[in-house]
């Protein structure tokens, strides 16, 4: 309860009498309402094996694998390792920060899982939101087996994939995509061979932020190892005969649909196809997340 007692202020003696109402005027409002002993505080999380974590300042995305000299060592999916001091809120998990502290017992590493296309997997993360850059293939066989085996990279760098209809129109298509620094295209391109019709076409994209390369089989369905389907190599189709159609009729297979289902069932991981889809794949996603 405030007084109204009647007090001299202003120093011991001669100064004004001033009423303690009056006084409490001057300051409206408790200036100690509310929780005032609460901190914005980032979170603390322990550096447990395989947590999956992002540098803010590097932007650098890996899994911790260890400790050197008092600091974080994180392994991306190419098997890149870096160390990072454990700074607050040097880090983010999900996109938000925090700040990463040593657990008290010194993590183990555990046995590496690998993804389909042989890199390490990187588990408990979310997949990235989609990049405006883009890999394009022919069609959707080409789609399926690309994430038959490299969907769980290309899902963590947040890239998209996406079949055309053949690569006839591909210098329009390109121009329409309009690439830039923050938007490149990889476009992987079947039969591309010196002399082929895929060559010229591919010879009139010339954009900087477009590579364009591919494989030298007829069709996706022969960067399959024949040794996944069972057989001892792929048929040999006659000049001027539907390459897939003859195919199937050396193999006994009615249906074009049929023996698609049957080679992607048979594709596990990278070991069931040829080097050079591997390498061009390899290069197209290297290519597409590189930093603007």
């Amino acid at each position: 309860m405030i007084e109204t007692v009647r007090r001299r202020v202003g120093g011991r003696c001669g100064g004004p009498l001033v009423s303690v109402i009056d006084m409490a005027g001057r300051y409206d409002g408790d200036v100690l309402a509310g929780d005032w002993r609460r901190r914005k505080v980032t979170p603390e999380v322990d550096a447990e094996p395989d947590l999956v974590v992002e540098d803010a300042d590097s932007g650098f995305c890996g899994a911790v694998v260890g400790f050197e000299a008092g600091a974080v060592v994180l392994e991306d999916r190419h098997g890149r390792r870096r160390n990072f001091p454990l700074l607050p809120a040097a880090f983010l998990l999900d996109g938000k920060p925090v700040t990463l502290r040593r657990p008290a017992r010194a993590p183990v590493p555990a046995a590496r899982r690998r993804t389909a296309s042989g890199s390490i997997a990187v588990d408990k993360v979310r997949a990235r939101v989609a990049k405006a850059s883009r890999i394009w293939v022919e069609g959707v066989h080409d789609a399926a087996l690309v994430e038959r085996i490299w969907g769980d990279d290309l899902r963590i760098e947040g890239v998209v994939v996406e079949p055309l209809d053949g690569i006839d129109a591909l210098a329009a298509e390109v121009r329409a995509f309009d690439p830039g620094p923050g938007r490149r295209l990889g476009v992987l391109v079947d039969h591309l061979v010196a002399g082929s019709k895929e060559s010229r076409i591919v010879a009139a994209v010339t954009s900087p932020h477009v590579l364009v390369t591919g494989h030298p089989y007829v069709d996706v369905w022969q960067a399959v190892k024949p040794k996944a389907l069972g057989i001892p190599a792929w048929p040999v189709v006659p000049p001027g005969r539907p390459w897939k159609e003859g195919v199937c009729a050396a193999l006994g297979v009615v249906e074009p649909a049929d023996m698609w289902r049957r080679i992607l069932s048979r594709v596990n991981s990278f070991a069931d196809v040829e080097t050079p889809l591997i390498n061009a794949m390899e290069r197209l996603i290297d290519f597409v997340t590189e930093p603007g």
